[in-house]
């Protein structure tokens, strides 16, 4: 039994059941009743009998066979006339057909089966239960207290399942396989609570486009009744409860108690069992949200003042006392006004800007005239932007918008809007136009609009652009006095000088860092601060980095929004270069959960997941992030995040084995970077993973010319001690492919000690496997173990999982046996007993004298492994790339296996290993 809200995906479940049944050559009976059935007596049954083969219906006894007609010509009347001959009716036909193949019942929306069909299929269930004959039902969550027939038509034993809300990354492909924008994914998770029907009503799927990401998404009639329905099938008070919370600041049962709901505590559970609530920690929060959108529109206004009243007089804190006391009226009132803006510049103070918008906006519709109501819907704009919030920020910018403000208000709320656009900032053009023609006559306001001109041609791949427009901010801050707006232009100058390689991007930053930037800008994430933190993790001083960071989400936390999600991503990069997995997963996840509720730019947050997930989590969500950020970044025509997500798609693509399409978007990343100038290799360190990707492929003169372009960039910058390291054991397995195996040791070895020194383990357990591969090559096998042995103490001390799997199967591999743990204690005991690591011992290096048992004669295991391979049809490359050997050695190995079982060719091999 499936149960579930409406939406939640159900019917589709059973969809596939269905079909994967069919497939099997099961008989598939399948009912769906809708609403208005329910009242048609035995509506469920005839639907049934119309489904049976015809031969088995009329294979029944005379009695049987006319109650079935009765049933379907609508005269057996009653469900007590003849209503035990019915069930022995379905009973037997059910029985015969299922003597000849089994037989599934898909019984889909129960709740609307009418009680006859009902309880006639639920007779049958009991009764049949030896029988092959099985049923998949779905109903509707349960209502507290409510009998349903999913108790007949699935007597016990029977397994409950709750259809659970999709997840982002779920619903995300589900909405972009409708048409829908990956940003709308974000937006309408969050929205919809993870339910399906819900999300693509929500995101117009059904009807017209969606709304400017500012604008909040109206519930579309069905949703809305669908929604009402739920909630009027709640016990008696639990819609009270609900709408006390949907009014409520950040609800919590504690503070509906005080507000006059005695019982809330056993009524929030009640809702939650409904499926309209849950909990997160004390603070009760709508699923899906328009739950709580639905209450409030629909209670009387005197009821909404009276609980605004109540909740007001139970409010521990300023901000929220004012706001209650505010809704709890209506018309101007100075006095609500003056609270209002008090409480807002307190909220200011500690950085609570979400807070600080609301209670502007309230301040703005209770102001009396002649009070300065424009300057208040400006506040507003601004401060719901930075936090995060576009449905108040679109509402306070669209009222100034609209009415007789001056000019510069005008172009603080378009700037409040270009602000809510994310990385999205190609779609502004005729909000900057706008803002830029207003502002000829406000001087003030030139720097910070010219600032976001020139991060938009950032974002937009045209750092030329970006420098011109970097150069009228700061020209236009110095003129104005603006001492915030100068330093963030000068980190962004800073930038650009260090993407395109010029050693000047160090004094121009400390210039910047010594100009005064406050705490909260609502542009943290572009502050010199910042900034300099990004440049510690790209120079590999991490714990620099770290450090700052930290410093800096204290900050964050209080302000929200972008600023939050920039520094938990950098948190996340710096964590999965040092080696806390975990603890990137964690920045990585929060950081997309923040994007989700501020319907931020999800690009950059699918780059940082993937990232995170290669190095602890798991390499195939990594790369369906790093596609969905692709596709993201190239719908908001974001260069910055699509030359990430490309890179970290290329990493996982070759980590899964893809090496044509991960060298293809490394190809891709090559040439983008070369397009917009980009001369630093140590932003983005694509050129010892697109040589590693060539290398693979036997391109071994392109991999080689890709290493040394890095090493030239590398060396002429003089700060990448990571870059070059990277560039050695990508020069190691080159070297390593081309028979040198000797100076590949050498240069991986030196990469292991280099990242070592960096404090960086997965990169230095990495060039232990490396390093292991070419000890194999050079036939020196305990060497070899040891290497990989080592790699793998390392990747389980950090927890990065992909790495931990990929080495136990390098080991798998190497020793001839199936993929499974290894203990590194085990390496480091070489003398304890003799390990066969490719058919040579590892404690001795010398070769056994006979292969593995059931091996042909004569053949040692390596020998005996890899004619095994060219038996299954593999090639020399692929069996090289399958064992980690150069194909030079697969070939001598072959002549070898050749020579001592008498054969000439492949073929001639494989039978007689075939008569073996």
């Amino acid at each position: 039994m499936l149960a579930g809200p409406d939406g939640i995906g159900k019917s589709a479940l059973l969809d596939v059941v269905a079909a994967t049944a069919a497939e099997r050559g099961e008989l598939v009976l399948r009912l769906s009743p809708a609403e208005p059935e329910r009242s048609l007596l035995y509506s469920g049954l005839v639907d049934l009998f119309t489904q049976l083969p015809p031969d088995a219906v009329e294979a029944l006894s005379a009695p049987y066979r006319a109650v079935v007609e009765a049933v379907l010509s609508g005269s057996l009347g009653s469900e007590g006339e003849g209503g035990l001959a019915c069930r022995r009716a379905l009973c037997r036909v059910l029985e015969t057909v299922a003597a000849r193949q089994p037989v599934l019942l898909v019984l889909d929306d129960t709740q609307w089966l009418d009680a006859a069909s009902a309880g006639m299929i639920g007779y049958v269930v009991r009764r049949t239960g030896d029988q092959p004959i099985r049923t998949v039902a779905a109903r509707r969550l349960v209502e507290p207290g409510s009998d349903h027939w999913a108790s007949r038509l699935c007597p016990p034993p029977v397994l409950e399942l709750t259809v659970p809300p999709l997840a982002a990354d779920d619903l995300a492909a589900l909405l972009e396989a409708h048409g829908l924008p990956c940003r709308a994914a974000s937006r309408l998770h969050a929205d919809s609570g993870g339910n399906p029907y819900l999300a693509l009503a929500l995101g117009g799927a059904f009807g017209p486009d969606p709304e400017p990401a500012w604008r909040p998404v109206p519930l579309p009639e069905p949703v809305r009744t669908r929604l009402r329905r739920r909630i009027d099938a709640l016990p008696t008070g639990v819609a009270e409860t609900l709408l006390v919370a949907a009014l409520a600041t950040r609800p919590t049962v504690t503070q509906l108690c005080l507000a006059g709901r005695p019982d809330a505590e056993r009524e929030i559970r009640l809702a939650g069992s409904a499926g309209l609530v849950r909990l997160d920690g004390p603070v009760v929060c709508f699923t899906p949200a328009g739950v709580a959108t639905v209450l409030v529109d629909e209670a009387e206004s005197t009821r909404r003042a009276a609980i605004h009243a109540a909740l007001a007089g139970v409010a521990t804190d300023r901000a929220e006392d004012a706001r209650h006391r505010a809704l709890a009226g209506s018309g101007p009132d100075a006095e609500v006004t003056r609270s209002l803006v008090a409480a807002a510049e307190a909220a200011l103070r500690r950085g609570a800007r979400g807070l600080v918008a609301e209670l502007y906006l309230l301040a703005a519709d209770r102001t009396p005239p002649g009070w300065p109501r424009q300057e208040w819907l400006v506040s507003a704009a601004e401060a719901a932007a930075s936090a995060g919030q576009p449905d108040l920020a679109g509402r306070a910018a669209e009222a100034v918008l609209a009415g007789d403000a001056t000019a510069a208000h005008r172009v603080r709320a378009r700037i409040a809007l270009i602000d809510l656009a994310g990385q999205a900032l190609g779609e502004m053009d005729q909000a900057f136009a706008a803002a830029l023609a207003d502002a000829e006559s406000e001087v003030a306001l030139l720097g910070p609009l010219r600032l976001r001109l020139a991060w938009r041609a950032l974002v937009a791949g045209t750092p030329d652009r970006a420098v011109a427009e970097i150069d009228g901010a700061i020209t236009a801050a110095r003129a104005a006095g603006d001492r915030t707006t100068e330093a963030m232009a000068l980190g962004v100058r800073a930038q650009v000088q260090r993407v395109r390689g010029h050693a000047d991007y160090v004094d121009t930053l400390a210039r910047a860092l010594a100009l005064p930037v406050p705490e909260l800008t609502g542009w943290l994430h572009l502050t010199p601060r910042y900034l300099a933190a990004r440049f510690a993790l790209a120079d590999d001083r991490l714990d620099a980095a770290r450090a700052e960071l930290l410093t800096m989400l204290a900050t964050a936390e209080r302000g929200g929004g972008e600023e939050l999600i920039g520094v938990l991503r950098s948190l996340a990069e710096v964590s999965a270069r040092s080696g806390r997995c975990r603890e990137a997963l964690q920045h990585a996840q929060r950081a997309m959960r923040v994007c989700e509720q501020t319907r931020g730019s999800p690009g950059p947050c699918w780059y940082t997941l993937a990232v995170a997930e290669l190095a602890g989590g798991s390499v195939t969500r990594a790369l369906a992030y790093a596609e969905r950020g692709v596709r993201a970044s190239e719908q908001e025509r974001d260069s910055i995040f699509l030359c990430r997500n490309l890179h970290v798609l290329g990493q996982a693509r070759l980590r899964a084995g893809q090496h044509r399409a991960g060298v293809d978007a490394l190809r891709r990343l090559r040439d983008l970077e070369a397009e917009q100038g980009v001369a630093d290799p140590s932003l983005l360190r694509w050129h010892g993973d697109l040589a590693a990707g060539l290398a693979a492929l036997g391109a071994y003169d392109e991999a080689t010319e890709t290493i040394a372009m890095g090493r030239r960039a590398a060396l002429r910058l003089g700060h990448c001690p990571g870059v070059l390291a990277q560039l050695d054991r990508a020069a190691a397995l080159v070297l390593a492919e081309r028979g040198d195996p000797g100076s590949a040791v050498d240069l991986s070895a030196a990469a292991a000690q280099c990242f070592a020194t960096l404090d960086q383990p997965i990169e230095r357990g990495h060039a232990l496997l490396v390093q292991g591969g070419a000890e194999r090559r050079r036939r020196r096998y305990a060497a070899a173990r040891v290497a990989v042995g080592a790699a793998l103490t390392i990747f389980l001390q950090v927890e990065a999982k992909p790495w931990v799997e990929q080495t136990n199967r390098v080991l798998a591999r190497a020793e001839g046996i199936s993929t499974g743990p290894y203990s590194p204690d085990a390496a480091s005991r070489t003398t304890d007993r003799p390990r066969t690591v490719t058919g040579v011992t590892a404690e001795t290096g010398d070769r056994p004298p006979a292969g593995p048992p059931g091996a042909p004669e004569g053949l040692t295991s390596t020998e005996a492994h890899i004619a095994g391979l060219v038996r299954q049809g593999a090639s020399n490359r692929e069996i090289a790339t399958r064992l980690f050997i150069s194909v030079k050695t697969v070939e001598a190995t072959l002549t070898r296996v050749y020579r001592k079982l008498g054969v000439r060719s492949r073929t001639q091999l494989s039978s007689r290993l075939n008569e073996r």
